[in-house]
């Protein structure tokens, strides 16, 4: 049978500056596997070789969100269907052994046996350029935490000539007093060489809060302009909004439904009942980041949000705990905000007028 006329999937096993690919037929036989280099015109070879052995179904590829961003992009752009393939579990690896040939093959069998059925994320819009600000962003938090964490510490262990001074002192004060400060003396002395070190951080804690502030006039609008209607809604901020756009992606037509967009950011309630115990738990699973923008949103809107404080105190009069309350909150913040993002199908179920 000529080439041309048979149908063939692809895998990929991704890596830095090798992609190993492999091509299996309608039934799964191992036809060819080959390495190319992670350039366009290692891209283009790939996806050649790929024809060559007939007309490309689909294929499966590692790492779309890392190694395999770039090809990923590249197919989709040639027309080829690409689907995310996750690694085999251990299991699979202690019974069949690793290597990138048998990684390539196992993405192209995952396709083939349809373990393997996740749209990636596109990457190749405004909110690709919100995640990647968003990345120096929360750099910047979490060395600015480090930051004052440390001066804190240190200020505990100073001499106490050093401590008095700054004792009880609010963050804010306390940074801009030690900024201004003009030690001096031996180095040699551990008060001295305290003080040095606390107007360092200070400054530094100083200029990670300029960063972080020119990182949020840069991220707000183009929050605003990828998903007006997000950024409106209540308890929705522009880091929260943020973080879930980046969890959904630049095409969240991906997501099928809301529901899948809920298990997403794992917010749908898993079944823990046993004998005469019947109720749900919290997901612990899906994207972290996007289960800790919702928690944010629900507790903006515990506080401040009318209809969210009359359904928890509804809710608690029920007898319901307050990490059930939450978890209920959650899924119906994660339906709402599926309703509002760019390029989604709206159904046409009106929302429940619970949270």
């Amino acid at each position: 049978m000529a080439a041309d006329e048979i149908s063939v999937i692809g895998g990929i096993d991704t890596h830095t500056d090798l992609h190993q690919a492999a091509v299996i037929d309608g039934i799964g036989r191992h036809l060819a596997t080959a390495q190319f280099e992670t350039t366009p015109e290692g891209y283009q070879r790939l996806l050649d070789w790929f024809r060559s052995h007939g007309e490309v179904l689909a294929v499966g590829v590692e790492g779309t969100g890392a190694y395999g961003a770039e090809i990923a992009r590249f197919l989709t752009t040639n027309e080829v269907t690409v689907i995310e393939v996750d690694r085999p579990d251990r299991k699979a690896r202690r019974d069949n052994g690793k290597s990138d040939p048998i990684d390539a093959y196992g993405a192209a069998t995952a396709v083939l046996s349809g373990r393997a059925g996740g749209t990636p994320k596109a990457r190749n819009g405004i909110v690709e350029a919100i995640r990647a600000l968003r990345v120096v962003r929360k750099s910047a938090v979490k060395a600015r935490t480090q930051t004052i964490n440390q001066i804190r510490t240190l200020i505990v262990t100073a001499p106490s000539v050093v401590r008095d001074k700054l004792r009880g002192l609010p963050a804010r004060e306390l940074v801009n007093t030690l900024a201004r400060s003009r030690p001096g003396g031996d180095l040699t002395d551990p008060a001295s060489a305290v003080r040095v070190a606390l107007r360092r951080l200070a400054r530094r804690y100083q200029q990670l809060d300029e960063e972080i502030k020119d990182a949020d006039k840069e991220i707000g609008p183009l929050v605003t302009q990828a998903a007006p209607r997000l950024i409106a809604l209540p308890g929705a901020g522009p880091e929260t909004a943020g973080q879930l756009l980046t969890s959904a992606g630049d095409n969240p037509d991906r997501l099928h439904s809301e529901a899948s967009f809920a298990h997403l950011c794992g917010a749908a309630p898993v079944p823990a009942s046993s004998g005469r115990t019947h109720r749900h738990r919290l997901n612990r699973g899906g994207d972290r980041a996007a289960n800790n923008a919702l928690h944010t949103i629900v507790l903006v809107r515990m506080k401040y949000d009318q209809r969210t404080q009359e359904y928890v105190a509804r809710r608690t009069a029920e007898g319901m705990a307050k990490k059930d309350i939450v978890r209920c909150l959650k899924r119906f913040v994660a339906r709402e905000i599926y309703r509002h993002l760019p390029h989604v199908t709206h159904p046409t179920k009106p929302l429940p007028q619970t949270a």
